[in-house]
């Protein structure tokens, strides 16, 4: 047994950020370390949970119950957000752990203000990557061309200046590109099947260690109706839901299709009562627990939030992929190129096009054999041991 460690954690205040990570901490609880959590309140009893020491801080970003718009549209509006969010957030984190610091910092890509404090305290820090990580050739491939005209702009440039002189003055020289997109070493919380350009990811620094899912019984169970053939369920996650048009659409496309039982997750900022009278094989919830319900559809039709993403492969089902937003437009279109998926963008999500998709993927033997193929292979790539493993080895001597 590794000598008892403190491990912190760091994260930001939303679901796709800090559940992939829920069940490494747990793990690492459980193999005796101690592990504090740095996260906003609204997490606090989630992470609490898995038996982590909480270390509140207050966020100044859009939480999960807020309007997505909230977030602007464009590239600036978020990466200003979550610089803003950082600055003030840091001298917070500092105070919570003043005269505790850790052994070694965890954390997600979006918080910033943990690898700054591990540059103070002399600590390794270890990324876990939620989604896609940058490959050789990325930045001239993907970061240059999608930066080249916010830096054009004053707005733009002000925005790097802050982000440098923030980085300075707390002693770091790496410029703010390379700081948010090249940690020193990640562990990457995805398959490598969903990897754009697998084969050119640096391994010395990344890792896939695949779904850290553990038991999700403490979300709930769901169990699927009698007499039912086929089960499908649609979600867009928990942020970009505000989608009645598109919801109505579903209903259109699996109401009263023979045999067929749709589970449509609406979340917190749509009403029921904006869809109408839906048919009796349409089930309509705020939230359902996906997983559960997953191990019993036939299909998904799913926002291709790295998440999302990756449980519908975890389950082997067929995917219909209509992306909202960041990097959910990737993940759909490498769903397709697996073969396992059909994307369709929002506007083109009509009741027509979701139902012959549909009917197309689940009578398709080559997307079940594909999916059998790559749940296989996740299976192989370690998980939560795998990803607890790595850490401990990671520690100081």
């Amino acid at each position: 047994m590794t000598t008892r460690s403190h491990i912190a954690m760091f994260s930001i205040a939303a679901h796709g950020h800090v559940n992939p990570s829920l069940e490494v901490i747990r793990e690492l609880v459980a193999r005796g370390h101690r592990v504090t959590y740095a996260v906003p309140p609204l997490f606090a009893e989630k992470v609490a949970e898995t038996g982590a020491e909480v270390k509140p801080w207050n966020s100044t970003l859009p939480g999960p119950d807020d309007d997505p718009a909230a977030w602007g549209t464009e590239l600036l509006d978020h990466v200003e957000l979550f610089l803003a969010d950082a600055i003030q957030a840091l001298p917070q984190q500092a105070e919570a752990y003043d005269g505790d610091e850790p052994d070694l910092v965890l954390h997600d890509i979006t918080a910033y203000p943990a690898r700054v404090l591990a540059h103070r305290w002399g600590v390794p820090a270890i990324s876990l990557s939620p989604n896609l990580v940058a490959w050789r050739g990325y930045e001239e491939e993907i970061a240059e061309p999608m930066w080249a005209e916010p830096k054009r702009t004053e707005r733009g440039q002000a925005y790097y200046a802050r982000f440098h002189n923030w980085l300075e003055g707390n002693g770091v020289t790496t410029d703010p590109d390379t700081f948010v997109g090249r940690p020193d070493r990640s562990l990457v919380l995805i398959p490598k099947a969903l990897q754009p350009n697998a084969d050119r990811v640096d391994e010395s620094v990344y890792t896939f260690v695949g779904a850290c899912q553990g038991d999700r019984g403490a979300e709930g169970e769901w169990q699927r109706p009698a007499a039912v053939e086929k089960v499908a369920l649609v979600s867009l996650g928990s942020s970009f839901t505000r989608r009645p048009d598109f919801y109505k659409e579903c209903v259109r496309a699996f109401g009263d299709l023979p045999g067929w039982h749709l589970v449509l997750q609406i979340g917190r900022h749509v009403d029921p009562a904006e869809l109408g009278t839906v048919p009796d094989n349409v089930e309509v919830r705020s939230w359902v627990p996906q997983l559960a319900v997953l191990k019993q559809a036939h299909l998904f039709v799913t926002h291709a939030g790295a998440g999302g993403s990756q449980e519908g492969l975890a389950t082997a089902t067929p995917m219909i992929a209509v992306p909202q937003a960041v990097d959910q437009f990737g993940n759909a279109d490498m769903l397709q190129g697996l073969g396992v998926a059909r994307r369709i963008d929002t506007e083109e999500a009509t009741a027509e096009a979701l139902q012959a998709a549909a009917l197309a993927l689940v009578d398709d033997p080559e997307v079940a054999r594909r999916l059998k193929e790559i749940q296989a292979e996740m299976a192989q790539e370690g998980g939560t041991r795998r990803a607890a493993d790595l850490i401990e080895a990671a520690l100081p001597a």
